[in-house]
């Protein structure tokens, strides 16, 4: 399964790095990418851990650049 986000307010290129490798090295990510041009999240995963990913993702982003909103796009 994969899901799209926008991430609001990402204004910062090493912090997107920095939430795409945490993001790649949680339980059931196949691949995670996120490009700081486009401001854009793609999460690649199990099918039955993806509400798990997504709420470990949101931590994730606000625990690094606690002003970005993730936002479904």
């Amino acid at each position: 399964m994969k899901k799209t986000f926008r991430l609001e307010g990402l204004e910062c290129a090493n912090c997107a790095a920095k939430m795409e490798k945490a993001i790649n090295e949680l339980d059931g990510v196949k691949e995670a990418t996120v490009n700081f041009m486009t401001t854009k999240l793609v999460i690649e995963g199990e099918d039955e851990k993806m509400p798990v990913i997504i709420e470990a993702t949101e931590k994730i982003v606000k625990k690094i650049e606690s002003d970005v909103v993730m936002k479904k796009a």
